[in-house]
């Protein structure tokens, strides 16, 4: 056969050859397992995060890695082949090069050799899943930061950065939890963690019952609009309280939202009336379950004159039940469930055996599993019936 080139050699002399054309084979002096040598197989649109180093494995010596880009995790599975996958090096590296008893100008006049370093027994191949995100909560919750914690914050991040235990930074949190950065940050914002000197914590429930409190205080004592709160006013206020501008902010965060940052960097809030009320609720209901009227009687009490509270805004957040002519409530929270369907839809039906759509919604509307709706969720997991045509369908375990 013909070659544009006589001295093309390795990988090159592979990726030259010509259409009906062939190619000699030979051993790489290094042939070999070569186990650090894996082939991946990458969808064209990961390329780019690859190529520019944008991609990295994560995971501890006791897990199976994930493979994550930016905003994305997959898993990585090996899958074997039943043909021969051969490994060929550049030609810098081909046997013609490396092994002396090859003679170059032996080869001038033949064919191009392909010197083969390895025989692939498969590829690893990527496959989207969810972040694990269940040993977050896990590790934030080892060290809550709580109202005696509160004078410390004052002091300066050296003091606090001594490696204490049960603190993590972010560089702490991306060696340990198998998830992007994206979606390690939304799993940090839903569980209301906040970066106090370096370090990502959870705020302990008192605590935030404090901050809270105070701010609702102040707002009434100094007659500021909940649709309308200055935040220097709101941090200069509370700091004189004994209030960390950190933690003030980050009370305006869970449960506001910054409407407004003008060009003199003053930022305006509105209070979120569902998750201040929720709050109360929440606090309520620490002490177990109670009787409905009870309960309303003391959640209205309790909620600011400013705001009207309803029951729809508990959704996903309590539980009621019917004994006998009476309707008891009790916290149930979709935030403290794993994020794992598996093990949520386990936790649900240990709660209750039959679930009616409207109540299960709520505690499985955040579950995210790639390629599978929540149609495929409810078909995977829960066995579902419906009495007659007309009636609400009923969920229960499979």
């Amino acid at each position: 056969m013909e070659w544009q080139d006589a001295l093309c050699r390795g990988a090159e002399a592979v990726l030259n050859i010509l259409p009906n054309s062939s190619i000699s084979v030979a051993y790489h002096p290094d042939f070999g397992p070569h186990n650090e040598l894996l082939l991946l197989e990458l969808d064209e649109k990961l390329l780019p995060d690859v190529l520019c180093q944008r991609a990295t494995l994560r995971g501890q010596p006791d897990e199976d890695a994930v493979f994550c880009t930016s905003t994305k995790t997959y898993a990585v599975k090996f899958v074997g082949t039943s043909n021969s996958v051969f490994l060929i090096p550049p030609s810098s590296l081909s046997v013609l090069d490396e092994d002396p008893q090859y003679d170059t100008d032996k080869y001038k006049d033949r064919h191009a050799v392909a010197s083969v370093i390895k025989i692939a027994p498969g590829n690893m191949e990527l496959i989207e899943v969810a972040p694990m995100l269940d040993r977050l909560k896990l590790l934030l919750s080892e060290n809550p930061l709580g109202l005696s914690d509160l004078s410390e914050i004052m002091l300066s991040a050296d003091r606090e950065r001594g490696g204490s235990v049960g603190l993590y930074t972010w560089d702490d949190l991306v060696e340990q939890i198998q998830a992007s950065d994206t979606e390690l940050k939304l799993g940090l914002e839903a569980l209301s963690a906040v970066e106090i000197n370096g370090y990502w914590r959870l705020v302990d429930e008192k605590c935030m019952d404090s901050v809270l409190n105070m701010l609702l205080n102040n707002a009434v004592l100094c007659e500021w609009s909940f649709n309308a709160l200055s935040e220097n006013e709101v941090v200069s206020m509370l700091e004189s309280d004994g209030f960390p501008s950190q933690i003030v902010i980050h009370c305006l965060h869970v449960y506001g939202s910054k409407v407004n940052e003008s060009l003199e960097n003053e930022s305006v809030w509105k209070l979120d009336e569902r998750c201040v009320c929720a709050h109360f609720a929440k606090e309520i209901l620490r002490g177990g379950k109670m009787k409905m009227e009870t309960f309303l009687e003391e959640w209205m009490r309790k909620v600011p004159s400013r705001m009207r509270a309803s029951l729809d805004m508990l959704e996903g957040k309590i539980l009621t039940e019917k004994l006998g002519i009476e309707t008891w409530v009790r916290a149930f929270s979709a935030s403290s469930l794993p994020y794992n369907p598996r093990e949520r839809f386990s936790i649900l039906f240990r709660e209750r055996s039959k679930w009616e759509w409207k109540d299960l919604q709520p505690y499985i509307r955040d579950l995210r599993v790639p390629g599978l709706s929540s149609e495929g969720l409810l078909l995977k997991y829960t066995r579902r019936t419906q009495p007659t045509l007309d009636a609400d369908p009923i969920f229960s375990a499979r």
